[in-house]
C-alpha cells in the first residue's frame, strides 16, 4: 500500500537529509510532497552539505538546488499518512512559521508517523510535541529536547530511535537505520 508523506523543508536544508529520503521513499512507491513556507511547486530551495571532518562541529558547504514538488499553501494534512522533517539550517527558521507548527501538532495529535533527523527535531521542540517522548537528534539539540520535556536518547551518529510513531536520528549517517525504522512505523514491508 502506497503512503503519502509530507516533507517540510526550507533553504539550506541538509542536502543528504532531503534528497536521500525523498528518492528512497519514492522508489518504494510512496508519494512525497516536499513543501516550503512562502514557496510554490517548482520553486527551489538551496541545500547545505554538512560533514564530519574532525572539527568540534560539522562543516558546511553549499549543496544542490532541490525542486519543490508541491505548494505549501495547498497542504491539507488530512491527505497525508506521515510527516518527514529533514535537518540542516532550515528548521531553525521554518519553525517560526505558525502554519508549520500547526501542521506538526496535527500529525502528533493524530499519532501519525513522524520522522525527524538532525536539526529537524527543532521543529518538534517548537511545536511542543515531545513531552513524554524519547528522541535523539544532533547532539547540539539536546538542550532543546530537554527544555521541551522530551527524554534525550544519546546514540551514535549512525543509529536511530523509535518511540511509538516518532522516528528520530542524529544525522545523515543514520539513513539506513532511520529509514528502515520509519518504514516499520509506516507498516511498509519490503520483500526480497
Amino acid at each position: 500500500m502506497s503512503k503519502k508523506i509530507l516533507m517540510l523543508v526550507g533553504d539550506y536544508v541538509e542536502d543528504y537529509e532531503v534528497m536521500v529520503p525523498f528518492q528512497a521513499l519514492q522508489m518504494l512507491g510512496c508519494t512525497i510532497d516536499a513543501v516550503c513556507p512562502d514557496k510554490e511547486k517548482n520553486d527551489i530551495v538551496k541545500t547545505a552539505i554538512h560533514d564530519f571532518e574532525g572539527a568540534q562541529t560539522y562543516s558546511e558547504k553549499q549543496g544542490h538546488n532541490f525542486t519543490l514538488n508541491a505548494s505549501f499553501k495547498d497542504v491539507n494534512p488530512d491527505n497525508y499518512d506521515a510527516l518527514l522533517l529533514p535537518g540542516g539550517r532550515s528548521p531553525e527558521y521554518i519553525r517560526l512559521n505558525e502554519r508549520v507548527i500547526s501542521l506538526v501538532q496535527y500529525f502528533a495529535k493524530q499519532e501519525r508517523p513522524i520522522a525527524a533527523i538532525c536539526h529537524g527535531i527543532q521543529i518538534l521542540t517548537a511545536a511542543n510535541v515531545l513531552e513524554g517522548k524519547e528522541c535523539t537528534a544532533y547532539p547540539a539539540i539536546r538542550p532543546d529536547v530537554i527544555n521541551a520535556n522530551g527524554t534525550w536518547i544519546d546514540c551514535a551518529v549512525d543509529k536511530a530511535h523509535v518511540d511509538g510513531n516518532l522516528v528520530t536520528a542524529p544525522a545523515w549517517p543514520a539513513h539506513p537505520e532511520w529509514l528502515a525504522k520509519f518504514l516499520d512505523v509506516l507498516e511498509i514491508k519490503i520483500e526480497l
